[in-house]
Parts: C-alpha cells; structure tokens; sequence
C-alpha cells in the first residue's frame, strides 16, 4: 500500500491541501475507534473466537479496501480509503496482542513468540516490497494494490487455523488491576506511551518535511525501509538483550537513546539525518515494546495475558495517533521537529530516572514472580 500510495497520498497533491485531508482524516479515522475500542474490546475478549472473528474480518475489510483504493487511486475518496486501512491495522495489531498469549505454554514462549513474530512481519513485509515495486514499474499502482488484496486474501487463510478460545472469560478483578497499577508496570507504559508517540510523530513530520527536500519521494522510501529494518533488528536482538539488562534499563536506556538520537540529528540536520532517526527510534520501539511485555508478566502474574496486552495496546497506538497528528498540525520545519523528539524522550527519561530511584519495586534477576501467561 506504502509503495502504491506515497505519490498520491503525499507528494502529487498541493501540500497543504495534503496536510489538512491527513489531519482531517486522523480525526474521523483513529478518533471513533479509540473512544469505541475500550468498550468493546472486553466484549469481544469474552466471546468464543472473538478476537480470531475480529483478525478474519480485519483480512476480509482490507481486500475490499485494497480493490476501491485500486479504483479510486485519482479521486478524493482515495483519503478515507487509506485511513481506514490505517484503523484496522491497528485494530489487528490490538487484536494479535491479545490472541498470542492462547498460542503459548509458558512466559518463556510468549517472549519468544512476540520476538519472532516481529521478526518475521518484518522480513515478510521486505520481501513483499520487490515484486510490488515491479508492478508500479511496469504495470502500475493499480496492479500493485491487487497484489496487496491477494496478500490479505492469504491473511484470511490463515487465520482460520486460529484457535477460536476465549481470551478473558472473567471481568477485571481487584488483584488483576492492582497488579497492571504497579509502579514499574505503569512507569513502563508511561516509557512505552513516549516511545510511540515519537515514531508516529516522526513518521508524519518526515512525510511532510520530506516534501521540501529533492527527491522527497526517494527519501522517504529511504524512511520507510530503515524503519522497517530497524524494526527488525530490534525484534531479533531483543531477547539477548533482554538476558544482559534489566527491563526497566532497558526501556531507560530507548529513551535516553531517542533523545541523543533526536537531539544529535537536530544538530547533523539533512535528510540523512532523517532517515537516521527513523531507523533508531523503530529500533528502540521494538526493544522497549519486549521489555514492557516482560515487566508485565514478572510483575502482574495474576493478570490476564491476553486482555492486559490488549488493553496496553490500545493506549500505545493512541499515542502514535495523537503524535501523527500534531505532527501533521504544528508545521515546523525539520530541525524544529527533530528536536521535539529530543526533548519529549529526553523529559521522560529524566522523570523515569527520578521515578525508579524514588521507590520502584525491584526484582531480582531469577526470581519466580510469574506463572506463565493466563489466556483462559
């Protein structure tokens, strides 16, 4: 969709005029299924197969968005096609969140799994690139979103090899939410929440910046791919990672890592620098995200699994939502935005840091504080 869409969605149009359908449809996209999402998301957690349905109508929805996009790719219902494809690439990360604890038999394997299954969205996503590239080349953007709708089609598939079992039968009891209200499990939602929000401000602010720069649409590609890779790389290193460091550290260390990152670009300046800084804060965001899964399950071992990924999920892609969207909204040039990525991670390492030394519970490394993931 990246690799059909970059020209009509950013760089063929006026850019105001860009600008304020990607503001407008952020709003009417993401605001109605945030607000909705934590109503419905305990409903459809104690239903039999909910979340499967929910990941196979996901599937289903974007053929048929793949297909109008093909249709519509010169008119202006291009712009809601696109952000509703958005919406339900969130959903269906909200849902796998959930889900993935059912897949599982012990802590161990969740780790391993939610490694591995970002490892291998990126490698898949990367080699779906080629021959969607092709067919832009040679046939069109036409020819490249059918392609995405087949991709879907397969998604569809394989989804129906789901297990169809209830993700949370119980409501939230006093325990489990005592527990998910912990110092370091809310100080690493606090992290995580920052973390987000920079890539999806960065990601906007870069699609707009980029605009100004020769070969806006090169260098975005350049955006797109180092994220994509460095995301990756996060997810393959993050387990080791995770045997040397303690899960706070670590979520300290992508934040300290973000503003250095920020701050340092701000200064180099240029495109470069930009693709930089994409690569380095998907790559902590994909550290940080195996990080705040361990915190949780060593510190709410009386929690539903499935249900508190849920619903920590939903927060984060608020986050992302509300950093595209005043990227989208303040219009600074690059260097500005550079450094408000700086700042914002910088701020919230310093209050993470001043937190943790004023009294966050600490585990021991090797200690037993959890029994595996609950998904039943």
């Amino acid at each position: 969709m990246i690799v059909a869409l970059a020209d009509s969605l950013f760089f063929d149009i006026d850019l105001d005029a860009a600008r304020s359908r990607v503001l407008l449809f952020l709003v009417v996209g993401f605001a109605p299924f945030l607000v909705v999402a934590p109503l419905i998301g305990p409903l459809i957690d104690r239903v039999a197969g909910g979340r499967r349905l929910v990941i196979q109508l996901v599937a289903v929805a974007r053929v048929g968005l793949m297909l109008l996009m093909a249709q519509y790719l010169d008119a202006l219902a291009l712009f809601p096609l696109v952000f509703a494809a958005l919406v339900l690439q969130k959903t269906y990360v909200i849902s796998k969140s959930a889900i993935v604890p059912s897949t599982v038999r012990s802590e161990r394997e969740l780790v391993e799994a939610n490694s591995k299954l970002g490892l291998i969205a990126g490698i898949t996503g990367a080699v779906a690139l080629v021959p969607a590239a092709i067919l832009l080349k040679l046939i069109g953007a036409q020819a490249t979103l059918i392609y995405g709708a087949l991709l879907f089609a397969a998604a569809f598939v394989a989804a129906t090899r789901l297990s169809p079992e209830v993700v949370a039968a119980d409501e939230l009891d006093e325990t489990e939410s005592r527990q998910l209200h912990s110092s370091n499990v809310r100080l690493g939602a606090i992290a995580m929440t920052v973390l987000r929000a920079n890539v999806g401000f960065t990601f906007f602010h870069l699609a707009f910046w980029l605009r100004s720069q020769d070969q806006g649409t090169l260098w975005f590609a350049a955006v797109v791919g180092a994220s994509a890779l460095a995301a990756m790389l996060g997810n393959a290193i993050a387990p080791r990672v995770r045997s040397r460091m303690r899960e706070e550290t670590m979520l300290s260390t992508a934040l300290i890592v973000s503003a250095v990152a920020g701050l340092s670009v701000a200064l180099l300046g240029g495109p470069i620098g930009a693709v930089i800084l994409a690569g380095v804060l998907n790559l902590v965001a994909a550290l940080g995200r195996l990080s705040f899964e361990s915190i949780v399950q060593r510190d709410a071992p009386g929690a539903n699994q499935g249900r508190a990924f849920a619903m920590f999920e939903t927060r984060f892609q608020l986050a992302w939502a509300i950093g595209a969207f005043l990227a989208v909204a303040i219009q600074v040039n690059g260097t500005v935005g550079f450094l408000i990525v700086g700042v914002v991670a910088g701020g919230a390492s310093i209050y993470l840091i001043g937190e943790g030394r004023g009294g966050v519970n600490r585990h021991p490394r090797g200690r037993a504080t959890s029994q595996g993931p609950r998904s039943r």
